[in-house]
């Protein structure tokens, strides 16, 4: 295979034993579907998720075959992995995976460290970019107005009130 080859991601999953990435593509240029299986080296359970899936998308053997496999995606089943190499059951991983990737509208992004703030960040915009509608999209609108109900009773903020002692 040359390195400008052309392929579709189908799907990406992981295989425990041996531990390995597995990839289901399709050949662009033949039209096969066709499997590959990144073998995952030097990975316990005590390594970094995040790291591994960065080195591996940008190993020069597997850049062109991962270029449609978000980092996100490969972050989480580098997170199965460590699971299973410290003896977790699959739902709980899928529970850990599930609390670390959602967030907590109550949740004070302010006492965090900057690593867990820039990654709550990155769930905020992957989110954002997945529910945002684009001027391409079926059910895109220009220019939509939308009438608020006023309610009789509103209420007021203390904030908001006029204020006899003025600076």
């Amino acid at each position: 295979m040359y390195v400008g080859m052309m392929c579709t991601a189908k799907k990406c999953g992981i295989r425990f034993q041996p531990p390995a990435i597995v990839l289901i593509y399709e050949s662009e240029i033949k039209g096969k579907i066709r499997q590959r299986i990144m073998p995952v080296r030097n990975f316990s359970k005590f390594s970094d998720c995040t790291r591994a899936a960065e080195q591996l998308k940008n190993n020069p053997r597997h850049k062109s075959y991962l270029e449609q496999v978000s980092l996100r995606q490969l972050e989480k089943l580098f997170s199965f992995l460590r699971g299973y190499l410290s003896g977790q059951s699959l739902a709980e991983t899928m529970e850990q995976i599930r609390r670390e990737t959602t967030i907590d509208p109550e949740e004070d992004l302010n006492k965090l460290d900057d690593k867990e703030l820039a990654k709550r960040k990155s769930i905020m915009d992957e989110l954002f970019e997945k529910n945002q509608k684009k001027k391409d999209d079926p059910n895109f609108v220009y220019d939509i107005e939308v009438e608020f109900p006023q309610d009789d009773q509103q209420q007021s903020c203390g904030w908001d009130t006029e204020s006899t002692d003025e600076f």
